[in-house]
């Protein structure tokens, strides 16, 4: 998920130096309002969070843009539509690359005139909760790269994420191209590299710390996740780019506690389907093909003897771009309504036949909630009108 919007990535292999792939010019992080977030006092009890409601058998989920502004305007939570029903607040960003102390703040006045107080937030939150919403605290973004090489940092993200929890009663959801696959790390099944050893670590403790009914969410892009199928990590005589597929071992191992993956269908290369073709954005097929891969299944780096299985539909929803203004990929309501006929219902499929029909599946991710306002809503109202 991006503040800005980045060139999309095409999936190659890299030199044996591994160089990263061009991003866009990175936005400045907001500077924090007031101080960073610390644990209340005991006479201070934290707000009940929303693990009392849970998220509808469709479920529209948005980001909510609420620590920066990036040109589609501010909106403050208690305004956001009933359409939403899962609104990820973007972004909770870490101190430092390797740290693992995530912090949250709302956006500066002067830069997103009307935001909201403290006071205001917190009730807002509270009032979608009680209307059967779900709010996580989105970690990562553009600027959020998290990264926990140490044990140490490892405890740091549990207990600062833990902080923010309590003090807003959100979930939480974990997003961007934080993981990367060390060299030799072949196996998706079981992971040897520290970052991703030590994430599965720390999300499985805030998951048993906060019960079952305790929100999770991810949302990678597809060169974190259905690449996999193609390429994955430095492969098995390095020189191929760590980062293909590194998603993958998290999603496997927390697969019992996960509530939903809506993968980044945008800002994408093209990618191999099951169908040996590759596939590329700007229409129902390329959102129909990656949906397919993760409700059927698919073997990693194409070794029959390593398959991702799959999905339940109920955990799975398909990201898009709200507007063009907001992500490469970009596809019109018909175009959303024809890849939703094809999953679940088995028509108006195009050149791509999925394996399966799925009318659990979840429904609709938009990067994001600020930018279909900005464009006069046209993706909730798409999803409404489809699901009811």
């Amino acid at each position: 998920m991006n503040r800005r919007i980045l060139p999309s990535r095409t999936p190659r292999l890299s030199p044996r130096g591994r160089s990263r792939s061009a991003a866009a010019a990175l936005v400045a992080v907001c500077a924090l309002v007031g101080t960073a977030v610390a644990p209340q006092a005991a006479a201070d009890p934290p707000p009940v969070a929303s693990r009392a409601a849970e998220p509808p058998g469709h479920a529209l989920v948005g980001y909510l843009h609420t620590s920066f502004a990036n040109g589609s305007g501010y909106t403050r939570l208690a305004d956001v539509p009933d359409s939403w029903d899962i609104i990820d607040l973007a972004f909770g960003e870490p101190t430092s690359v390797t740290s693992g102390d995530i912090r949250f703040s709302l956006c500066p006045p002067d830069e997103c005139p009307g935001v909201e107080s403290e006071a205001e937030f917190k009730a807002a939150v509270k009032a979608k909760q009680q209307a059967g919403k779900k709010v996580l605290i989105s970690i990562g973004g553009q600027n959020g790269q998290v990264r926990l090489t140490t044990p140490e940092a490892r405890d740091t993200f549990v207990e600062s994420i833990s902080s923010i929890i309590d003090t807003y009663g959100l979930d939480i959801d974990f997003e961007g191209h934080s993981l990367s696959l060390d060299d030799g790390d072949t196996d998706f099944a079981n992971p040897t590299t520290p970052v991703i050893v030590h994430l599965i670590s720390a999300l499985h403790t805030l998951k048993e710390r906060y019960g079952d009914g305790f929100t999770l969410t991810m949302a990678p892009e597809t060169f974190f996740v259905q690449l996999g199928h193609q390429f994955y990590g430095s492969g098995p005589w390095g020189g191929q780019d760590p980062r293909a597929g590194a998603y993958l071992p998290v999603i496997h191992a927390l697969r019992d506690d996960l509530t939903l993956l809506h993968v980044q269908d945008y800002n994408s290369g093209p990618i191999l389907g099951l169908d040996g073709q590759y596939h590329t954005m700007g229409g129902a097929d390329f959102h129909v093909a990656m949906t397919d891969m993760l409700l059927t299944g698919f073997p990693v780096a194409g070794d029959p003897d390593k398959t991702f299985p799959a999905l339940r539909p109920d955990q799975v929803a398909i990201g898009m771009p709200a507007t063009p203004q907001a992500g490469n990929g970009h596809v019109p309501p018909a175009e959303v309504e024809k890849a939703l006929d094809c999953l679940t219902r088995g028509s108006a499929c195009g050149t791509y036949t999925p394996h399966g029909t799925w009318p659990e599946l979840r429904g609709l991710m938009a990067w994001s909630i600020n930018w279909d306002r900005y464009g006069g809503d046209e993706f909730a109202g798409t999803f409404d009108r489809y699901f009811g």
